[in-house]
């Protein structure tokens, strides 16, 4: 009785209940689109990190990362990367040589991450020739060729053609250097990287560094995301002299932006929820207003408290329960169209966005795994929603409602 009681209540005044409902779909709508927006953004800044920078799996020599010095190559680092490349789960391996040094221009100078790669190979593991925008791959019939990212560019006031000087120290620690000539300028989706990260050949940069056909550094592809810890684990026990480190342990910084997001969505969906819960209380309370002698009457035949406060409590559930539906589907079409189209965030500039670390066209995604999250905040808010309400019910004494007064 009493749920036939409120459903039919909250249909008294149809444009009232309607409006509220289409309120809770609207916030449940946007709330929605801001979960599966940030869910589409970290997904692209993963993708970002994996795919283009520090792939799944990387692997040195236990003390290279310490002070990046160039007599720390991986020991027999041909037979480790072909065993690697062997593993079944393993879709590409690519060795860099790599060290800190300067570049140094007729205009300034920088202190920059000198990679050298065989270029083949690279251009699998790290999308490299994918990013270049200006100028060509490099040529196998040349010398000293260089690849630097557009920031850097603008910044050092480099072109293709341009000549630069790369200072570096050796295995024995002393500093060598190097005229390259710029094949390519290069942008990816994290304008930082870009300004910290110059490519040049293995053959090119060895022979400066005098590590013969050695290298610092394994990059691993997977075939899927979820094998990280599987090949993590098999790395660690077939080469438990080197350092195995994931892409959460090489960009900790993704990892966290990650963590952090997913509870700012929780956050913001909180504060939405919670905004519409003033309008649910005000359309309550309006109605508990107008039935004061209605309500009054069912206490004096004998109606308790526990009854009062049901009543109250399932309307108002009824009324959050009824938009849920149409929010969850308009968000789902919605979210669903730009996961297939992307959306273009250009507008807000290429610029800023590669700032952060993140492509122009985003993906959304739908957050179906925080939607339990999602319907508890919903449940919560009716809850919390019905409370003054029906204080405001129970506190009525029978004679005075009777009588009309508030």
């Amino acid at each position: 009785m009493i749920f036939i009681m409120a459903w039919r209540n909250i249909w008294r005044n149809k444009m009232r209940s309607i409006v509220i409902m289409l309120s809770i779909a609207i916030g449940l709508f946007a709330g929605i689109a801001v979960l599966a927006l940030y869910k589409g953004m970290m997904k692209s800044r993963i993708r970002t990190t994996i795919d283009a920078e520090a792939g799944h799996i990387q692997v040195h020599d236990v003390n290279f990362k310490k002070d990046y010095e160039p007599k720390f190559t991986i020991v027999n680092g041909e037979r480790v990367l072909n065993d690697i490349r062997k593993l079944p789960g393993v879709k590409t391996a690519a060795p860099r040589s790599v060290t800190k040094g300067m570049l140094a221009t007729t205009t300034g100078s920088a202190g920059v991450q000198i990679n050298g790669i065989i270029p083949e190979q690279e251009y699998e593991a790290s999308q490299l020739k994918q990013k270049i925008i200006e100028g060509k791959v490099f040529d196998s019939a040349k010398k000293n060729e260089v690849m630097i990212g557009k920031k850097l560019a603008n910044k050092m006031k480099l072109k293709t053609g341009s000549k630069l000087v790369l200072t570096f120290t050796d295995t024995s620690g002393s500093i060598v250097s190097g005229a390259f000539r710029v094949a390519a300028i290069y942008q990816s989706a994290n304008a930082p990287l870009d300004e910290r990260n110059v490519y040049v050949t293995m053959h090119d940069m060895n022979a400066l560094l005098t590590t013969g056909n050695t290298f610092h550094e394994i990059v691993l592809l997977l075939k899927n995301d979820e094998d990280v810890p599987a090949v993590k684990q098999q790395l660690l026990q077939r080469f438990p002299a080197y350092k195995i480190e994931s892409w959460k342990e090489i960009s900790p910084e993704t990892d966290l932006l990650v963590k952090t997001t997913d509870q700012l969505s929780y956050i913001l969906m909180t504060i939405i929820m919670f905004a519409l819960a003033f309008g649910i209380i005000n359309t309550m309370l309006m109605a508990i207003l107008e039935r004061t002698r209605e309500i009054g009457m069912m206490v004096a035949l004998g109606t308790n408290k526990v009854k009062i406060f049901l009543l109250v409590l399932l309307e108002t559930i009824f009324l959050t329960l009824a938009g849920t539906p149409v929010g969850i589907l308009i968000g789902w079409l919605a979210t669903n169209y730009y996961s297939k189209h992307g959306l273009d965030l250009s507008g807000m500039g290429k610029e800023m966005m590669s700032s952060f670390g993140y492509s122009t066209v985003i993906y959304p995604e739908f957050p179906a795994d925080k939607f339990l999250g999602v319907m508890l905040i919903v449940f919560i808010t009716a809850i919390l929603s019905c409370l003054f309400p029906a204080i405001k019910a129970l506190r009525l004494k029978p004679v005075e409602a009777l009588q009309g007064l508030p």
